[in-house]
């Protein structure tokens, strides 16, 4: 699904010029806000999104909603300004070419760097002081390297399955496209890892 609606986009994008223009009208948006809109949009279409499906799936103890409200809103707006200065930052050294062999440096950077060693591992640390209460003494991934391991493996096998394809899709957008199609993504792969009750 995730796959498909990238495509769509992507398709639509080269084929529509309604749909380009109204993508044009984001990517705008993207233009004058910067890291603004990146923290903002990140923030609804990673946290508060998925927080809301938890909230209707009576996922959340009462005593925890605004904490975790906090938390999903506050985490997501913080990797929405760090994925943006990446993204930045690829373009800065690569460029911004959709032909095959820029494409493919920035999947590779993206998914076997910075996913790896980056994100994948803080997502882990700070999903798992959420569950500890936000109590740094209970959680386990601080304690237990094999533990922080494991849930890095999770996060890295679910972020191989759809990343690899989507940011395929997402690198071959111009610029100021990539954020708000990452941001669709993203909130598809939450609410996958959120309904695995991983998170």
């Amino acid at each position: 699904m995730i796959w498909s609606l990238g495509a769509g986009i992507f398709w639509g994008y080269e084929n529509s010029k309604a749909f380009e223009r109204f993508l044009n009208h984001t990517a705008e948006l993207k233009n004058q806000y910067g890291y603004l809109y990146s923290a903002i949009s990140t923030s609804l279409f990673g946290g508060v999104l998925p927080f809301l499906l938890l909230l209707l799936r009576q996922g959340i103890m009462r005593n925890r909603i605004v904490s975790w409200f906090l938390f999903f809103s506050i985490f997501w707006a913080i990797k929405g300004i760090e994925v943006d200065a990446f993204y930045r930052l690829q373009s800065y050294f690569l460029g911004n070419s959709s032909n095959w062999k820029t494409v493919s440096a920035k999947v590779f950077i993206d998914q076997f760097i910075y996913c790896v060693f980056w994100s994948a591992p803080l997502t882990a640390l700070f999903y798992g002081w959420k569950d500890s209460d936000f109590c740094w003494a209970k959680v386990r991934v601080l304690k237990d390297v094999g533990v922080l391991v494991d849930e890095s493996l999770f996060l890295l096998v679910s972020t191989w399955i759809i990343w690899i394809p989507a940011v395929s899709i997402i690198y071959s957008m111009p610029a100021n496209l990539q954020i708000p199609l990452f941001n669709l993504t993203l909130c598809f792969f939450v609410l996958v890892i959120t309904i695995s009750g991983k998170d």
